[in-house]
């Protein structure tokens, strides 16, 4: 391990356990295509960042997956670059020092770390450092914060370069200036909606264009930045007056005692009946929803986290507004299933409808896309469903134990991880836009992200902030975000997608007097919740 000094200025990302709901009847029957993976067992892994913490019912909360794509290059490691420069060197002393560990920055001063940002006139940051920092220095500070120190080392600079023997190279450090707020704004737009942080980019960009006032290069380049910026701004606000004015499906709160729903109440196989389409068609919505998430969305996890004491603003609950949609979508395909089923009078048609969403979720599962397989999944898991044993005992679930068996929790989810690792190497040598998707269960990257940052802190003994921890953040959310930027290939159905998401889906209050009207209360506690239900 070594220290680096800063070259003085003037040089310078649930499933519940499912008891046996009846036997094999036969053999599968469908369409038979390829999963991508059925592992027999976990192969085994090297040391876990951290053991994985227990929760009720014998679950274990999920682990900073082992599996890091390669996608991001190698440039990803954190490690200097050849002929990006250098910030620093030379042995170690006061509080600003950046340590380095084999070339790779582990771990440094705030201070010093919005140093290592900021570019000289022979020296200009990694993208992938700018991206790690900026990310993450939003658990310290708010960017508008950040953006005024770092127009603060901008205007230092300059100072000195002004009055020193390298004046002619003003040129060049402010054309770096731009590149780098360049960067920043196309990664992090959502950063500069705040009036304080437009006020300090427009400050930076004055004091710039005083450094070019001849050709009007720099100039030039900073008017495009801007407009660029206020593009994209009036984009996302745009798509968040659309999704604020989307309402969930209703929750139908009705009685459900009738002998059967209505005759022109249409259920999910009277709009479409084919299991690849109706997956195809899920994973539409998937990629459409999962889009809207942004890095800084999943960086605020871990901010809100830090400040678990104070209650949340307003200014907070919009900013995860996207992440909070996201996971409302994945609720509702989870109720749309169990209403599906549960609403279904005649026992052989809900047979059929428990066969068909297995299939579904089955063909989710070759496509990649294991968000919509969790949540089927979990709607048939719903008690309401898992409580029809006479309806499971004519189910052929070969193919569910096989889905099940995938989405264990035992062992921190490893077979899921060993699938998603399958999908993510798939995708990585894709010929096809098919073959790219990955669309991991949100809540367990969620999850891996909480815990990544919940055992490692964010400061060391001495006082540095624990980079190493922000490159492996850093590293898992790009991924992420790779993933959500998939065009999706499959041609859109209006119709299903029109009915998966504004269909009425029951409360849960509903799904229980649906299931106990198809099949009655076998228990003492069956029969006291359905003559409370009634």
């Amino acid at each position: 391990m070594s220290r680096r000094r800063r070259r003085p200025r003037a040089a310078r990302g649930p499933t519940a356990a499912r008891g046996r709901r009846g036997s094999d009847a036969g053999p599968d029957r469908g369409r038979q295509r390829p999963l991508i993976l059925v592992p027999p067992s976990c192969p085994p892994a090297g040391r876990p960042l951290w053991l994985p913490a227990r929760t009720g019912r014998g679950e274990t909360m999920p682990q900073t997956s082992v599996v890091f794509s390669s996608i991001l290059g190698p440039s990803c490691s954190g490690q200097v670059q050849p002929g990006m420069g250098e910030r620093g060197g030379g042995a170690s002393s006061g509080s600003g020092d950046l340590i380095f560990q084999d070339g790779r920055l582990i771990s440094g001063s705030l201070e010093a770390l919005m140093e290592h940002l900021v570019p000289t006139v022979d020296y200009y940051p990694d993208r992938t450092y700018i991206f790690t920092f900026l990310l993450s220095s939003r658990v310290f500070m708010p960017p508008h914060d950040l953006l005024a120190r770092v127009g603060q080392i901008c205007l230092e600079q300059r100072q000195q370069l002004e009055a020193g023997p390298e004046k002619a190279k003003l040129k060049s450090f402010s054309a770096k200036i731009v590149q780098l707020l360049k960067e920043w704004t196309e990664a992090f737009p959502y950063d500069f909606q705040d009036e304080k942080a437009m006020a300090e980019l427009k400050a930076i960009a004055h004091r710039v264009t005083q450094c070019d006032e001849e050709n009007g290069t720099v100039k030039k380049a900073i008017t495009q930045m801007i407009q660029s910026l206020l593009l994209s701004l009036a984009t996302r606000s745009q798509l968040q007056e659309l999704r604020e004015k989307l309402r969930p499906p209703a929750v139908d709160k009705g009685p459900v005692l009738k002998a059967k729903p209505p005759a022109a109440q249409k259920d999910i196989l009277g709009v479409c009946c084919d299991p690849l389409v109706l997956a195809q068609q899920l994973t539409h919505i998937e990629l459409e929803r999962v889009s809207s998430i942004h890095p800084e969305d999943l960086m605020q996890i871990i901010s809100h986290m830090d400040s678990l004491d104070n209650h949340r603003c307003r200014g907070d609950m919009t900013k995860t507004y996207s992440l909070e949609a996201y996971d409302n979508w994945f609720n509702c395909l989870s109720m749309l299933v169990a209403t599906e089923v549960c609403r279904v009078v005649k026992k052989k048609h809900r047979t059929r409808m428990l066969e068909f969403f297995i299939d579904v979720a089955r063909e989710c599962f070759n496509i990649g896309n294991f968000n919509s397989m969790m949540a089927i999944i979990s709607g048939m898991n719903l008690s309401p469903v898992a409580r029809l044993k006479k309806t499971w005992s004519k189910v052929k679930t070969a193919k569910f134990d096989v889905l099940e068996h995938h989405m264990d929790p035992s062992s921190n989810f490893c077979n899921y991880r060993t699938a998603l690792q399958g999908a993510t190497q798939r995708s990585q040598m894709a010929n096809s836009s098919r073959e790219k998707i990955v669309i991991p269960v949100f809540n367990l990257f969620v999850k891996d992200i909480y815990f990544l940052h919940k055992i490692h802190t964010n400061h060391l003994p001495n006082g540095h902030i624990n980079f190493k921890k922000f490159w492996e953040i850093s590293r898992q959310i790009h991924e992420f975000m790779t993933w959500t930027q998939v065009e999706c290939p499959f041609e859109k159905d209006k119709k299903i997608q029109s009915y998966l998401l504004t269909a009425p889906i029951y409360s849960e209050e509903a799904l229980f007097i649906a299931s106990f009207e198809s099949e009655g209360p076998e228990n003492h506690m069956e029969k006291d919740s359905w003559k409370a239900l009634r």
